[in-house]
């Protein structure tokens, strides 16, 4: 249509100018409609199959919002088949790709609410492991010198039950092995974010209270790498309080569990060390 049609629109006798500037108002819109069409309008012609074709072709381009769209539409389109419980999962990954992990959770919620019985439900419980895990975590975090100790570490610990539930109720997944080897790495975090409060405890002069939480860490967790600066920071912190009997039982434990301890000969790290590089 020609865009100065409206220009020329000649009065006949005994309209008004603002019945005109009506109806010209309503005719723009249906111009405006029928001369754009968006990614949607497209889908709503599509059957199941080019859906989910066309969800995983934006999702492989890294189009994860516009891959959500159609998964979402791909899950209202095909309710009541397993075709609307993979574009669930599906649209919560695209969720999470996207950095809206907390939409994310909530499908993965809504999911294992609706579907308990899904052959996909140790999927499900995974991938709400990892969108917890990349929250504020990952393994890019892990390789910096970015100290994630001192976060809030409620993702961690929610991250740790999603993977501890996989293992419990499906030993023999597929994932569970990936989720073994990030449990582990979570325990450590969570051991160094003990160690690390006892750490500012110490260097703050409250001696106390950074034995007290030392020691919290050493009787909440095993054979992870915090534990040795946690035996450190009570023995320097006995000896600051004079009480060197107490200071040469931790220094003793620490030399029989870590006879080549970085911490006799350097100290209690730096805040620019990461836990896991001592060197």
């Amino acid at each position: 249509m020609d865009a100065g049609f409206f220009n020329k629109v000649v009065l006949m006798p005994g309209v008004k100018l603002s019945v005109v500037r009506i109806v010209m108002v309503g005719a723009a819109a249906l111009l405006a409609a029928a001369c754009s069409t968006t990614p949607d309008d497209k889908a709503s012609n599509w059957g199941p199959a080019r859906i989910y074709a066309e969800a995983k072709e934006e999702l492989s381009a890294g189009a994860y919002d516009k891959a959500a769209t159609l998964f979402e539409r791909l899950e209202g389109q095909a309710a009541g088949t397993p075709l609307a419980q993979q574009a669930q999962l599906e649209k919560a990954y695209a969720n999470f790709k996207a950095g809206e992990s907390a939409q994310a959770l909530a499908t993965i919620e809504r999911f294992v609410k609706l579907h308990p019985a899904s052959p996909a439900v140790d999927y499900a419980l995974y991938l709400k492991g990892i969108v917890n895990f990349n929250d504020d975590l990952g393994w890019f975090a892990f390789i910096t010198r970015q100290d994630i100790a001192e976060r809030d570490q409620k993702a961690a610990k929610e991250s740790f039950e999603a993977f501890k539930e996989l293992l419990a109720r499906f030993p023999d997944s597929r994932y569970a092995a990936d989720a073994r080897l990030r449990m582990a790495y979570i325990v450590n975090l969570l051991a160094e974010s003990e160690v690390h409060v006892a750490r500012y405890y110490y260097r703050r002069g409250a001696y106390l209270a950074a034995i007290n939480r030392a020691q919290s860490a050493l009787a909440d967790y095993r054979e992870v790498p915090a534990l040795e600066e946690a035996l450190y920071i009570v023995a320097k912190s006995y000896e600051a309080l004079g009480l060197l009997p107490l200071r040469d039982d931790a220094l003793r434990v620490l030399t029989s569990n870590y006879p080549n301890s970085v911490f006799v000969s350097q100290g209690v790290r730096t805040a620019a060390s990461p836990w896991w590089k001592l060197w």
